[in-house]
Order: structure tokens, then C-alpha cells, then sequence
């Protein structure tokens, strides 16, 4: 074994450490968790639905826990030790020079039936920026559409002359290429893209269709892939950009708080296998091109979720995937409403799912196994959880809880809650602990009411997602289609008969599971409210987090605001400039006599 991974950066014993000291810490507290559970609910015996709820916790506990400790583990780096970014991405600093670049890389949008518009906008405003920078010309640009509607490839079409129209003596490095089938969906089209123009790259930086990032991060990322030839990703931190939609806004106003120390706790012991999300990455061609390709699964079919398997292939081939967690300019958007977050859960539901096929590939290390398992586990805990919630209601209803030891089951749920929202707690804290940070967001009364609306919306979002989950796990078996559809991200107003039929699901289950607890006991069904209100108030809480008057009162008095909000960058305002603009073109042609 040689001594230092392989961009020579950290020992591998030093890393060998760490993994064992957070998987020693979550064994201790997981087993503990277990132990405390299984004297609960033994205390007269056991029974099958004692059985079934211990087997359940043992399924849903492990993503928990490893997550409070991911959560500790970076505020404690973050706010106790002296140079916490040295110890966990000592590769930063090479980010932070200002000397020109070397290296030919490409920009790459996959899109697949989107507004072409609106995505090219995105492309546009980048391109500008980075061609302040004075280093744009060591970077192309490509659209690869693997788009099927004719109407809208007509539309990318006639954009993307446009875009070459306007950008002069530059079009030369704008490129378009839509291809004729969609074999291998995202993954087939980046692919494609490598053996048709990769070998004259060294790098590529893959984007969504709402991705965005400023001419600095990219700079800072190429910069890192120059100076650490064995390094073959780097995931930037993508954030939710500024939003309209009271949805978004709500949510990830929690996650932006949370990512920093949560993806910090990850990355120390993660290190050299870390988390590559398709998008806003460096991503070296030649080694991706060579050892990347992604091997079908049983019945010829392709994977959907490539992004974590082509880290794991990226790692097998020698090459370190890394994670850089700081927040620069790197964007993406959040779904804008409830029923969009539900449906791309259950995308990556279904795409997550297809690695049980692949933890046995030949060569893997073991860290790159224990992040397929852990993508699968992301999921598989929402059948355990809501089963439990179902026979944690049952139980008082089949046999004699009169000798339960409530005290000590009420305080391990209260703890289980304190699980649940220590990640959220220790991102508040965080913001609140760094200097500037409230002022970021807006000072101290703004964000307690902001964080006090996230975590009550967090106990809808949570049980109704985590039972779509449930119900798409249970019919998965009997269903071999594959969705790979364009998705809706602008804000939006729901329809009140699709959002019932869409949650109505939901519903029944939280009234069944209250009703179940209330005929036990008043009490218990009082205790339970945290895990079974969500349920009851999926419904309006969709259409009101998707009310337009809701999400402009919420950005006018700067509720749930990310800093981007209250102090713009760059190229935030100059998406919002050309968005204005393009409105405006628009309604002039409405405008225009026949």
C-alpha cells in the first residue's frame, strides 16, 4: 500500500484513521440505539409487531445517524479547529492563485426538452463572466440536446443562432449537437460528447439546464485539476440561487444553511471518494473517457443515476473524486413546488435503486461501495419509517402496553427527533456562530422566523416524500419503465384537483395512523402529531407554498432569503437583467400589430 492517496495530498493510513473513527462512533451510537430499543419493546416479551418495529428502526436508523455525525463533525471543524479547510481539502488552496491557465476546457449543457431560452440565458450570463475574467478563451462552450419534441429542438435551434449572432467573433467556440436518439439518457449524451470532441479538452464542467456558475468558481476549479494531475472530479457546493416560488425559498433556506457543515463532516472522512452530482464539476476527459463507461444493467438496460457510479469508476482507475465545501458561485434551483420535489425524489428514487446491481463491480474500493450503498440507503429508510408510524399505532390496539415503559420510549423518540433536526440545528448554528453570518441573511429576527418556518415545513415535506417514496418502492418491482423527463422550474400556482389526487394518498394514511393512536390513546396520539400532521397538512400546505402572492410577500419582506438575495452577485444580477430583457422582447412582439 503506498503511502499517500494519489494526488499525494493526505497518508492513507491518516484517512484510514478517520473512516474508522466516524464508523466506530455510529457503530457505537447505532448498536446503542438498537439496545435501548429492543429493551423497550421487550419488556413483556416479544411479539411479531415488536419484532417488525425494531427490524424497521434497524433499516431507518443508519442514515440518521450517520448524519448527525456528519453534521458534528463539520460544525466542529468548522468552529474548533484552526485551518479546517487544510484538513479536508488541502488541494484548496491551489484554487486561490491568479495565474492564467493552461489547459483547453469544456463547458457542457446537456439539455432534454427544456425552454431553450431560459437555458441558454443561464449559458450566456456564464460566459460573459468568465470572459471578464480574461482567461475565456481557454474554454468552448456546448449545448448537447438529446431533446425529442421538434418544436422545441426548432427553438434551440433559432436560440443558440442567436447566441452566435450576438457573440461575434466567439462563435467559433459555441457549439451545438442534438442527437437523433437518447440512448443512455444524460449519461449517453456526455459520453457521446467525449468520443466525439473530448480529445481536444483536458477538462469538461457538465451543467444542468438550471445550473449556474460564475467566471471565478470555474477559474477556481481548473486551476485545482491543473495543479493535482491524479485528481479526475471536483464537485463544487451547488446552492439554490435566489427564487420566487414560497417553496423553494422555504426549503432551501434549510439546506443552504445546513450543506456547509454537513458536507464539511463528510468530505474530512470522505476525502479522495467523495460525491460527484453530475453537475457544477470538474471533470477530467481522459481518464473519464477511458475508465467511466457505465456497464449495463440486467435486461440490457442503461443506468439513469450515473453520477455515482462514474465516481466510483473515476476512483477505481486511480484517480481521487473530490469535494470542494465552500460556498462560491455555483448555483442550481430548487423545485418550485411540493409535487415537483416529490417527483424528482422519486427520479432519483428509481435511479438510486439500480446500484444493488453494482456493488458487486469488480475493483470498486471499498468507500466507493459504501457510497452506492449509501445512495440506496437514502431511500430505503422511508419504507422502514413509515412502517413504524403505522405499528407504533397499532401496537397499544393488539396487546397490553400496561406495564410499557413510556418514560423511556418518549425520550427516545424525543431524541430520534433531535436526529432528525440536528443536521438543520448545527447549519443555524453555524450561520449564527460565523461572523457576518446573520447579516447575510438578513440579521437575527429575520432568520430565527425563517428557520422556525423551515423546520415546521421540513415535518410536511419529510412524511409526505418519505411515503411517495414508500409507495414507489412497493410497485418498483412490478414496473420497468424509465422516466427521463424535462422538468418544471419556474414557480408556479398548482392546480387544486391534480395536487388532491397527488396526495390524497397521504392523507389517508396520516388519518388512518391518527385515528389508530387516538382510539388507543389520546395521549399517544397527542406524542405522535410531529410525525403524523404532515400528512393531514400536505394538502394546503401544496397549494399555499405554490401560491405566487405568498412567494412575493415572502421575497419582499426578505423571508427565507439566501444571501444572493440581500447582496446580489454578478452574475445573479446580470441573469436577472437579461431575464428582464428578454420579457420585454417578448411582450413588444405580443405587442406588434398583425
Amino acid at each position: 500500500m503506498s503511502a499517500a492517496a494519489p494526488a499525494g495530498l493526505q497518508s492513507r493510513a491518516d484517512l484510514f484513521r478517520r473512516r474508522l473513527l466516524v464508523a466506530a462512533i455510529n457503530a457505537a451510537v447505532y448498536v446503542a440505539l438498537l439496545i435501548w430499543l429492543a429493551d423497550i419493546l421487550g419488556q413483556d416479551g416479544w411479539s411479531v409487531i415488536d419484532a417488525a418495529i425494531l427490524a424497521a428502526f434497524a433499516i431507518a436508523a443508519p442514515w440518521s445517524v450517520l448524519g448527525v455525525c456528519n453534521a458534528a463533525l463539520g460544525f466542529w471543524l468548522l468552529h474548533c479547529h484552526r485551518r479546517p479547510l487544510d484538513s479536508v481539502a488541502p488541494f484548496a488552496r491551489a484554487g486561490e492563485t491568479r495565474r492564467r491557465l493552461g489547459a483547453q476546457t469544456a463547458i457542457a449543457l446537456t439539455i432534454r426538452d427544456e425552454d431553450p431560452a431560459r437555458a441558454l440565458t443561464r449559458l450566456a450570463v456564464m460566459k460573459a463572466d468568465l470572459d471578464a475574467t480574461g482567461d475565456g478563451a481557454r474554454f468552448d462552450w456546448f449545448v448537447l440536446s438529446d431533446t425529442t419534441d421538434a418544436r422545441i429542438a426548432a427553438q434551440e435551434e433559432r436560440e443558440f443562432a442567436r447566441w452566435r449572432a450576438e457573440e461575434g467573433a466567439d462563435a467559433p467556440r459555441l457549439h451545438y449537437r442534438r442527437r437523433s436518439d437518447n440512448i443512455g439518457y444524460k449519461a449517453g449524451n456526455i459520453r457521446d460528447f467525449c468520443e466525439r470532441f473530448g480529445g481536444a479538452f483536458e477538462f469538461m464542467i457538465p451543467l444542468d439546464a438550471d445550473s449556474l456558475m460564475d467566471g471565478e468558481t470555474i477559474l477556481r476549479l481548473v486551476r485545482i485539476g491543473e495543479a493535482y494531475p491524479r485528481i479526475g472530479m471536483i464537485q463544487s457546493l451547488v446552492v439554490g440561487a435566489p427564487s420566487r416560488s414560497a417553496f423553494a425559498r422555504v426549503f432551501q433556506f434549510g439546506m443552504r444553511a445546513g450543506m456547509r457543515s454537513y458536507t464539511m463532516g463528510a468530505a474530512w472522512w470522505g476525502a479522495d471518494c467523495g460525491p460527484f452530482w453530475g453537475h457544477n464539476a470538474l471533470v477530467r476527459i481522459a481518464p473519464f473517457a477511458q475508465h467511466c463507461d457505465l456497464p449495463r444493467l440486467s435486461g440490457g438496460r442503461h443506468i439513469l443515476s450515473h453520477d455515482q457510479i462514474e465516481a466510483a469508476l473515476m476512483r477505481r482507475a486511480g484517480y481521487e473524486v473530490r469535494v470542494l465545501p465552500v460556498e462560491s458561485g455555483s448555483y442550481e434551483e430548487n423545485p418550485p413546488t411540493l409535487l415537483e420535489f416529490m417527483r424528482r425524489d422519486l427520479r432519483w428514487c428509481r435511479g438510486n435503486m439500480q446500484y444493488v446491481e453494482l456493488l458487486f463491480l469488480p475493483g470498486l474500493l471499498p468507500m466507493s461501495r459504501f457510497q452506492l450503498v449509501w445512495a440506496i440507503s437514502m431511500f430505503i429508510g422511508a419504507p422502514a419509517w413509515t412502517a413504524i408510524i403505522l405499528l407504533g399505532a397499532l401496537l397499544p390496539l393488539v396487546q397490553d402496553v400496561s406495564t410499557f415503559p413510556s418514560a423511556s420510549a418518549a425520550t427516545l423518540y424525543l431524541l430520534f427527533l433531535g436526529f432528525y433536526l440536528a443536521p438543520k440545528l448545527a447549519g443555524y448554528a453555524d450561520v449564527a456562530l460565523t461572523p457576518g453570518g446573520l447579516a447575510r441573511y438578513g440579521g437575527a429576527a429575520r432568520y430565527l422566523i425563517g428557520a422556525g418556518l423551515e423546520i415546521a415545513a421540513s415535518f410536511v415535506i419529510g412524511p409526505v416524500t418519505t411515503f411517495a417514496v414508500t409507495v414507489f418502492l412497493l410497485r418498483l418491482p412490478f414496473d420497468n419503465g424509465a422516466a427521463w423527463n424535462a422538468q418544471t422550474r419556474d414557480a408556479h400556482r398548482l392546480d387544486a384537483w391534480e395536487t388532491a389526487r397527488a396526495l390524497w394518498p397521504q392523507f389517508v394514511f396520516g388519518a388512518a395512523a391518527l385515528a389508530l393512536a387516538t382510539i388507543a390513546s389520546p395521549r399517544l396520539a397527542l406524542w405522535s402529531a410531529p410525525l403524523t400532521f404532515g400528512y393531514l397538512a400536505a394538502f394546503p400546505f401544496a397549494l399555499a407554498s405554490a401560491s405566487p402572492r405568498l412567494g412575493a410577500w415572502l421575497a419582499r419582506v426578505r423571508l427565507c432569503a439566501v444571501p444572493e438575495e440581500r447582496d446580489p452577485p454578478a452574475i445573479i444580477d446580470a441573469l436577472r437583467q437579461r431575464e428582464q430583457d428578454s420579457l420585454v422582447e417578448v411582450r413588444e412582439r405580443v405587442a406588434e400589430p398583425a
